[in-house]
């Protein structure tokens, strides 16, 4: 074993987290975790790991970044062609992991995702700069390419086409949403000895219960 990768160890000692410390809703206690995050400035504060897998269940993850999250469920937007989007064709059981390591907490969801109405990917789309707009077009993500020459070549005829007529959103890209059924907040602690506090949706009713770190 590679000592010097074994010997990597974080004592955590910020925080702690008790079940009279949090609220009922887990997307109220989201939002609590939320807004002290962003009020860290911590870099990349949506980003967050969406694990996904295909209709055998083989698992394939990737960082992506929340653009939005409500009591319904949390946003992001990709091509729907990519490796995650045919996945999520044949399997729409997902999971997504945030983890604030200057808070030393990570937030761990699962559920079932769904597309976006049109109306929600169109406003996002037009909303993102007019490079990344191209870029969208230009990039058949997930496809084998020969080289990078493939893709700017793409992205200098998008160019040319949209230079005459606005940036519109491909059909092939827009919005998803997870749907949680599971969300878990998890509170780094010293000796290892961390606090879980997890929400399952049973009945229609989140049921709130401590595991062991």
């Amino acid at each position: 074993m590679n000592r010097s990768i074994a010997d990597i160890r974080t004592d955590y000692k910020l925080r702690s987290l008790d079940e009279a410390d949090v609220t009922t809703e887990p997307i109220e206690q989201f939002t609590r975790w939320w807004d002290e995050a962003v009020n860290s400035h911590i870099d990349e504060v949506n980003a967050m790991v969406l694990a996904t897998a295909n209709s055998a269940g083989i698992p394939s993850a990737r960082v992506v970044l929340l653009k939005g999250y409500s009591e319904q469920g949390f946003v992001f937007f990709t091509n729907y062609d990519s490796q995650k989007g045919k996945e999520l064709a044949d399997n729409p059981h997902a999971a997504l992991v945030f983890f604030w390591k200057e808070l030393e907490r990570q937030v761990r969801i699962e559920g079932i995702i769904e597309k976006t109405g049109a109306a929600e990917s169109d406003t996002y789309f037009l909303s993102r700069p007019e490079g990344s707009r191209i870029g969208a077009w230009a990039s058949p993500q997930s496809a084998v390419i020969a080289n990078r020459q493939v893709i700017e070549n793409k992205f200098l005829l998008y160019e040319e086409k949209f230079s005459k007529e606005p940036v519109s959103r491909p059909p092939y890209w827009g919005g998803y949403i997870l749907k949680p059924s599971l969300i878990e907040f998890w509170q780094g602690r010293t000796s290892r000895l961390h606090d879980r506090i997890q929400y399952s949706l049973v009945d229609n009713h989140w049921k709130i219960v401590r595991l062991a770190p």
